[in-house]
């Protein structure tokens, strides 16, 4: 059911500022910064071996990431699982007993099909299903 980890999302205030500490002292390169209105975030990609790392920084007060900086603070905010078939995993999420915040997918950064489950349903973590299109994840 699970590939990999395909992300880890991290949640700051600057994407400007954050990105040295990956690029230069992790030597992390940077794969791009992409804009999804639709969350009202800017996101940095940066590649991580297998895996990526997710830089989501708000651009509007009244954006979700905004909303957890200002409660949680910087840091972690979400780990995403790469699978296939999402529609699929979120009809077995839910067979499983699991709230999902995404009954149906939408569409993420860079284009992935994306539905989260909500962290009361998963140990307190906030879990991305995440279905990379068109290319492998």
């Amino acid at each position: 059911m699970i590939k990999k980890v395909d992300h880890i999302g991290i949640a700051v205030n600057s994407i400007e500022e954050a990105i040295p500490f990956y690029t230069e002292v992790l030597s992390l390169p940077l794969l791009g910064i992409e804009e999804v209105e639709s969350e009202k975030v800017r996101v940095a990609f940066l590649k991580a071996g297998e895996s990526k790392i997710e830089l989501l920084e708000p651009t509007s007060e009244d954006s979700p990431i905004a909303r957890y900086i200002k409660k949680r603070g910087e840091g972690i905010h979400h780990v995403a699982l790469g699978v296939e078939s999402i529609g699929e995993r979120i009809a077995e999420m839910k067979a499983k007993g699991i709230q999902m915040i995404n009954e149906r997918p939408k569409t993420g950064a860079g284009g992935a099909l994306v539905a989260f489950m909500h962290p009361k349903s998963s140990g307190g973590v906030l879990c991305e299903l995440c279905e990379q299109k068109g290319k492998e994840g």
